[in-house]
Order: structure tokens, then sequence, then C-alpha cells
């Protein structure tokens, strides 16, 4: 599913416009991007949780040379699906 496909399957459900339905689903993500800055992790019981994590600096290589390159420390997003995802697949 993509974010075309979700906001139609929202705009379904809430039987509203498209329009709408895009707002709805561009501020939960906008929401949980928020949350993921200020605390770090999102929770959202029965579903699961999104975390920040950081990623240490690595030695990698060149696919087209083979010499290895310094990749810098990042962070990522990590989730970890809840139970009731689980049990819902």
């Amino acid at each position: 599913m993509n974010k075309a496909e979700l906001r139609e399957a929202v705009q379904k459900s809430l039987d509203c416009s498209g329009t709408a339905a895009e707002k709805a689903v561009n501020t939960v993500f906008e929401a949980v991007q928020e949350g993921l800055q200020r605390d770090g992790t999102v929770q959202i019981m029965g579903f699961g949780t999104f975390l920040v994590k950081d990623r240490a600096a690595r030695t990698g290589r060149n696919p087209t040379t083979g010499e290895p390159i310094q990749i810098p420390a990042s962070k990522t997003v990590q989730f970890r699906p809840g139970k009731g995802l689980k049990e819902g697949l």
C-alpha cells in the first residue's frame, strides 16, 4: 500500500472528500515525525512503536571500485510491531 492507496482507504472509511482524507493522513504522518523529533519514540497501542536509533560510523565499500569508504554516523527510525498488529497478520 502506498500513500495514495492509504488516502483512498481513509476517504472510503470516513466517507469524506479526497482533500480531507489526504489532510488526515498527512496530519498523522506529521504528528509521528514531531513525536520522534521531540521524544525519540512514538507508541501507538495495539499497532506498534516507532523509535529513533543511532547508527555508528562504519567502513563500507564502494560497489564499483571495491575501495573502502567511511560511512558517517546517522540516525534512523526503527519500527517494532505491537501485539495487535502481529496477531492480525
